[in-house]
Formats: C-alpha cells, structure tokens, sequence
C-alpha cells in the first residue's frame, strides 16, 4: 500500500516488541493494529486481521 499511496500518505510499521513503549503510548494490545494518524491525532483504528480493502476505504476516506 506504500506505493499506491506514496505522496498522499505515509505508511509505516513498528515492531512492539523492540517499542514497547509506543504500545504503551497509544494503548495497543493486539497485534496487528492499524492506527491512522491526521492531524497528529488518531482517526481510525483497525484491530486484527482485515481485508486490503477495507483500509484502503478508511484511509481514502480520510484523505
């Protein structure tokens, strides 16, 4: 999703394990979790396994 996005959003990973503060920080328990971020500020969120589809529907719609 990185390329089809690129220059619209910025798309990145952390590894909890190695981060355990930003688990920490934004409340994250189960793995995966997708948080999109505008503003500085968390939108949306995704816990657990979801189709390509439906993050590409929350992400264009908070583009």
């Amino acid at each position: 999703m990185s390329s089809e996005y690129e220059g619209k959003a910025v798309i990145g990973k952390v590894n909890v394990d190695n981060n355990p503060g930003v688990s920490a920080k934004f409340g994250i328990r189960n793995i995966p979790t997708i948080l999109f971020v505008k503003g500085g500020e968390i939108a949306d969120k995704s816990v657990g396994a979801v189709p390509k589809a439906q993050l590409t529907s929350k992400l264009d719609a908070l583009l």
